[in-house]
């Protein structure tokens, strides 16, 4: 490590201590970075410091722990699997959870969405889509099609096909724009003209383009940016119109984030490809899906070998996952976690609309479980970390976003508290910054 790193604060554990340098952290400059904050233990909607504090958690580990840590009922079904088998690969081999969780998720997704290949991440969920996208015009003749169309401050993952799918010049992989294949990229259309404009662009590019891939109501990582259920209706039907493969990718939006089990269900559409992973298991173990309509499906079905679709992660629909999966589907049947999800979206309105009036704040917003401050630049980021630590709760700004997702059974106290501690550290923020 530089001479420059700061100096182990007090009550560093001994693990951190020692192990430190060894660690690669993500999205990090690890040359001027503060300490990560030692983990010790997590319960509920709190994250508790090696040092005995505790931190209400504002994003549920990246949106993952919708649940909650430690569920008893999830860790109950883990625990009960690990018993039997914690793994077998799944080629040509099956297994209980798998195909459960297969027909469960097949059942509530709408439409005909009923074929589901299982992974680890949601880049990998997000590669495998385009994958069966490629292969599927390659299967019905038209291997021409191959380019994607995305849209201005998306997100689709870190892995080398899905970060040609992020925004091309102001994503976190603008960079490596000139290593890959370059796709199509243009603004989200959101009113008459621009939707019209973009059904003479697409077609125009029909013979062409394999999908049209969007993060449905809400870009994440690009900026936290809302659309409405209206927009995204009428891209669904541009696509029909046009006979363009729609990939929704729903690795953030899933299961209950946005008020509603899917996002695209607010829009009553149904995509050809969608992508699943984050709270997929409640936050508990790695899984994602990709999971296709029964048209794309029957492309791969033939006497031909190479028609199948050749991919396999080796720990593909992993049996503790899976359990993890079906567990928190229970969750969602049992509780009424959409309800939570869409009081939880009046209480962040109500409690982040002070930050509206303040200095450098561009806009703020709610939907569903997610809030946004949005601010003209995030400038003092660290001082920003560092001050919402002082006060109780754990958020990782970025970009021109301040934001939280807390887990869908936060309760209002707790919510009342995350979204005041956001307030006055915002205010403080704003004068620091003016």
């Amino acid at each position: 490590m530089s001479a420059s790193h700061p100096e182990f604060p007090a009550g560093t554990p001994a693990w951190q201590r020692s192990n430190h340098s060894h660690a690669w952290m993500p999205y990090t400059q690890m040359q001027t970075t503060g300490w990560a904050l030692p983990v010790a233990g997590t319960s509920g909607v709190r994250l508790t410091l090696a040092d005995g504090r505790e931190l209400i958690d504002g994003l549920a580990s990246w949106w993952t722990a919708c649940h909650g840590y430690n569920h008893p009922h999830i860790r109950q079904a883990v625990e009960a699997q690990l018993q039997h088998m914690p793994h077998v690969m799944f080629g040509g081999l099956q297994h209980e959870p798998a195909l459960r969780l297969a027909g469960r998720l097949a059942q509530q997704l709408p439409g005909t969405l009923e074929h589901v290949f299982f992974a680890e991440s949601g880049s990998v969920a997000v590669e495998v889509a385009m994958k069966m996208a490629l292969q599927f015009w390659q299967n019905t003749g038209q291997s021409e099609r191959n380019r994607f169309v995305c849209f201005h401050h998306a997100y689709h993952g870190d892995t080398l096909a899905t970060m040609a799918l992020c925004d091309p010049k102001n994503g976190m992989h603008a960079r490596f724009r000139n290593s890959f294949p370059e796709q199509c990229s243009v603004a989200l259309p959101d009113d008459a003209e621009s939707l019209n404009a973009f059904s003479d662009f697409l077609g125009e590019m029909r013979k062409r383009t394999a999908a049209v891939i969007l993060e449905p109501l809400v870009q994440g990582a690009g900026g936290m940016r809302f659309h409405s259920p209206t927009v995204l209706t009428a891209i669904h039907d541009i696509c029909a119109t046009h006979d363009i493969l729609l990939i929704l990718d729903e690795i953030a939006t899933g299961f209950g984030r946005t008020g509603s089990m899917f996002a695209c269900q607010q829009a009553n559409v149904t995509p050809d490809i969608i992508c699943l992973s984050k709270a997929l298991t409640g936050g508990t173990l790695p899984l994602a899906a990709t999971v296709a309509n029964t048209r794309v499906y029957a492309s791969f079905l033939s006497d031909d070998p190479d028609r199948a679709l050749m991919h396999g992660p080796t720990f593909m629909a992993n049996p503790l996952a899976c359990a993890a999966a079906n567990a928190s589907l229970d969750l969602f049947q049992e509780h009424p976690r959409l309800q939570q999800a869409l009081h939880i979206q009046d209480i962040l309105a109500s409690e982040l609309e002070p930050c509206r009036e303040m200095t450098r704040v561009v806009d703020v917003r709610s939907r569903g479980a997610i809030g946004v401050v949005q601010v003209q630049e995030l400038v003092h980021l660290e001082w920003l970390r560092g001050r919402f630590v002082e006060e109780g709760i754990w958020l990782r700004p970025f970009g021109d976003a301040i934001y939280t997702t807390p887990p869908l059974v936060i309760s209002d106290d707790d919510l009342r508290f995350l979204c005041r501690a956001i307030v006055r550290v915002v205010s403080q923020w704003s004068e620091r910054s003016a």
